[in-house]
């Protein structure tokens, strides 16, 4: 076989490879049925019953909160401060994210079309059973990225405000060309194949019990499929994207001692929202803010810019 067809051959089987073994994304549905809240679980348009917490307020409630957790957690991530917030008048609702946590197909990626879907319908259905209550989303890290998806795409859910907690707005172009390229790779060559991170050397938290903790909790992923990595930066690259778009009151919060999401695109994206988001830099912040040692102080501002958006910060920590 001459050497220019030897060649094509070789990279015509290389395609075919690559499509064999493409990125695995959950199926998604939408349409299938009417979301529903059911006990312990909130049922997508698709008919997937994802795992529901809710930290009630009680008589005495003043706002409700639907918390989107991060990469690799659970609803449940969200015990500590939805708690201390239901004591101060604000009902939280969180749950396991499609592939995440207690959820159909674990550790598969959902997709993040859906995931965005799954946010808008659980925020409608919220609405419907707090009439008249300020409704809030709060996204931390992967889940920021999600809030903003949901709620930069046409005809959004009405709500108060969007609260982005470490947000996860690291992909696509603000991610660096050969560190995308080497992660479509894996992704397209072995997509089953898992990784923990732990040779990345970074740490989350200075709450080293906390992060015990999470390392025995069964339902925290530690071994991550490539192809759910790849997914999960294609999300912050459209998060990323889709920002400007964002049309509603916003609070931001980062920690400048964060080691998982660079500040780069952080301060990128607050530059590109509309309006004049409120953004809080916390010195002593690492990337979990909601769970580090000095998490209450987070949990307060949080509190107090839902009861009051106008008013100053409790911390301080408020840039503008």
């Amino acid at each position: 076989m001459p050497g220019h067809l030897k060649a094509f051959a070789v990279t015509l089987c290389a395609l075919v490879l690559l499509g064999a073994c493409g990125p695995r994304v959950q199926d998604f549905q939408p349409g299938l049925m009417t979301p529903d809240l059911q006990d312990g679980a909130f049922v997508t348009e698709d008919g997937k019953a994802l795992p529901l917490r809710t930290w009630p307020a009680g008589d005495t409630a003043k706002a409700v909160l639907v918390a989107l957790h991060g990469f690799n957690m659970h609803g449940s991530y969200f015990d500590d401060p939805a708690t201390w917030w239901a004591a101060r008048g604000i009902t939280t609702y969180a749950y396991d994210q499609r592939g995440f946590g207690a959820s159909p197909e674990a550790r598969i990626w959902g997709g993040s079309k859906a995931m965005a879907a799954d946010a808008r319908a659980l925020l409608e259905l919220i609405a419907l059973r707090h009439p008249g209550k300020p409704i809030y989303l709060l996204g931390d890290s992967m889940g920021a990225a999600i809030a903003v998806l949901a709620m930069s795409e046409p005809d959004p859910p009405k709500i108060a405000g969007l609260i982005l907690v470490a947000p996860g707005l690291w992909g696509g172009k603000s991610m660096h060309p050969v560190l995308r390229f080497s992660l479509w790779l894996s992704a397209h060559i072995m997509p089953w194949n898992t990784a923990t991170g732990s040779g990345f050397k970074r740490r989350a938290s200075d709450n080293i019990p906390m992060l015990r903790a999470l390392g025995r909790d069964e339902l925290v992923i530690r071994h991550t499929r490539i192809d759910a990595v790849y997914g999960v930066t294609q999300l912050m690259g459209r998060a990323y994207e889709a920002a400007p778009d964002l049309n509603l009151s916003t609070l931001v919060l980062y920690g400048e001692r964060d080691e998982i999401v660079p500040a780069g695109p952080v301060y990128d994206t607050l530059a590109r929202l509309q309006g004049q988001p409120s953004f809080a830099l916390y010195p002593d912040g690492w990337h979990m803010l909601l769970r580090d040692l000095q998490a209450e102080v987070v949990w307060r501002d949080i509190a107090a810019w839902i009861l009051d958006p106008a008013a100053p910060l409790p911390s301080d920590a408020q840039k503008n």
